[in-house]
């Protein structure tokens, strides 16, 4: 009996919940409905133009202006290579680390970023050309962003155009089945972009050569020297490269060096 009269008390107590549900929620549904309409004679509507609005380049182009911006985005490490003297700045400096013997100092970081901020010093009144004739127009919705990247490309096009060799252009110019331009502002991207790449390796080259000569030299001494000693078993590695390291902190080497490299670009 104990067992049966348990059972009636929990079956009893369900079905009162079970009745008294969609009253307890319909009570405070009300209540919420009170209090909102009470917070909302209480705090005045917001202006029209008050609220918070995000707009895209050019007016109300948000998505596109999103999709361009992080295309961009992910394309930067390659134009930073691509257009500008990235790439001929980093192949030196590793040319200089090998000639001197060293293979971890300076770190390829340090390497890195040297070059960038010797990027950013050559390529700022380009960026600053860009900037007033591009991006300074679009943020004003006057232009679209294809017109922003043609003018944007006229810059960097000039800047380009001062060091691509003519044996280059002629090159992809062959390859690409493109008649022979007038001028090179009628150049396109396709062959100005590769035969720049093209002349910058060679320059690079040239001038990582002519850099190691002189280290070449101090090796081929030091190892003839200790031949004719009879220093067999010492490397000669172990006595050239500190005195590869004197001689480049006697002519003040990172001062010659960097010099030369923006003069090569004026």
């Amino acid at each position: 009996m104990t067992l049966l009269a348990r059972i009636f008390k929990v079956t009893s107590f369900a079905l009162l919940l079970t009745l008294l549900a969609p009253a307890v929620v319909q009570a405070q549904s009300s209540s919420v409905i009170g209090r909102t309409a009470a917070l909302a004679s209480v705090v005045p509507a917001a202006a029209p133009g008050s609220g918070i609005q995000i707009t895209g380049l050019g007016g109300n182009s948000a998505p596109w202006s999103i999709v361009i911006l992080l295309t961009f985005l992910t394309l930067i490490p390659s134009i930073l290579v691509c257009v500008t003297p990235f790439a001929r700045l980093l192949i030196v400096f590793h040319f200089l680390r090998q000639a001197l013997g060293l293979q971890t100092t300076p770190s390829n970081q340090t390497l890195i970023g040297l070059s960038m901020i010797m990027t950013f010093f050559l390529m700022q009144p380009v960026g600053a050309v860009v900037y007033d004739t591009a991006v300074v127009p679009l943020q004003a919705g006057t232009i679209t962003p294809i017109e922003a990247l043609t003018r944007a490309g006229q810059p960097l096009r000039q800047f380009m155009s001062h060091y691509v060799r003519d044996k280059d252009v002629a090159l992809f110019l062959d390859l690409a089945k493109e008649p022979r331009p007038h001028n090179v502002q009628d150049l396109s991207f396709r062959v100005m972009l590769p035969a720049y790449i093209l002349s910058e390796l060679k320059a690079a080259f040239q001038i990582g050569t002519v850099l190691f000569l002189p280290f070449l030299i101090v090796d081929m001494v030091v190892a003839s020297i200790t031949t004719s000693v009879g220093m067999m078993q010492l490397p000669p590695v172990v006595i050239s490269t500190p005195l590869k390291l004197l001689l480049f902190l006697m002519v003040d080497g990172w001062h010659l060096l960097v010099g030369a490299l923006l003069r090569s670009f004026n």
